[in-house]
C-alpha cells in the first residue's frame, strides 16, 4: 500500500541510521468546515467554536470556527501513511499513544497544515515488533507557531507468515 501512494519501503538498518533526524514532511492539507462538522458528529463535540461560523466570528477572538484539537491529532495517521517510509516486512502499525502532547495554536477553518516527523528513537524487539518514537510538529501555513507538538509512540507488527507455505 505504501508504494501505491509514493512512499518507499526501507530496511530496519536504514531506519535506525536515521535516528535523531527529520525523516519526512507531509504534504499540506486543508482543514475544511466539512471535516470539522463530520468530526463533531463522530465525537458529539458540537461546541459553537467548531460548528457555528457566525457565532464563532462574533463571539471569539478566532474570527470564525476552529478545528477540534483532537481532529488535528487524528490527522497524524493519514499524514504518516502519505509521508513516512514503510518498514520492510511490516504488516500493520499500532498507535501506542503520546508521551507528550501540546496544543500550541488553534487551527482556523480553511487553514493548511502539515507535519514534520523526527525519528527520536527506534527499538527493535526480539518478537519482531518495532517501536518508533517520533517528535512531531504540526505546522500551520504562514503561522509563527505550530498547531501542536508531540512525542508519539507507534508499534510496527511484522507481516504474518503462513506456516503451511
Amino acid at each position: 500500500m505504501a508504494e501505491e501512494i509514493g512512499v518507499k519501503t526501507i530496511s530496519l538498518e536504514s531506519y535506525a541510521a536515521a535516528k535523531g533526524t527529520e525523516i519526512g514532511v507531509s504534504p499540506w492539507r486543508t482543514v475544511t468546515q466539512e471535516m470539522i462538522d463530520r468530526f463533531a458528529e463522530a465525537t458529539d463535540d458540537h461546541q459553537f467554536i467548531h460548528v457555528d461560523p457566525v457565532r464563532a466570528a462574533s463571539d471569539t477572538q478566532f474570527g470564525g470556527t476552529i478545528a477540534h484539537g483532537f481532529l488535528i491529532v487524528s490527522l497524524l495517521s493519514a499524514m504518516t501513511f502519505e509521508t513516512l517510509p514503510r518498514l520492510e516486512g511490516s504488516g500493520m502499525g499500532i498507535n501506542q499513544g503520546f508521551e507528550t502532547l501540546r496544543f500550541v495554536s488553534p487551527v482556523r477553518t480553511g487553514a493548511r497544515i502539515r507535519t514534520r516527523f523526527v525519528l527520536a528513537d527506534i527499538n527493535a524487539r526480539p518478537s519482531g515488533y518495532v517501536q518508533f518514537t517520533y517528535d512531531v510538529t504540526i505546522e500551520i501555513e504562514n503561522a509563527a507557531k505550530p498547531a501542536l507538538t508531540a512525542r508519539w509512540l507507534t508499534l510496527t507488527v511484522p507481516e504474518r507468515r503462513d506456516e503451511a507455505a
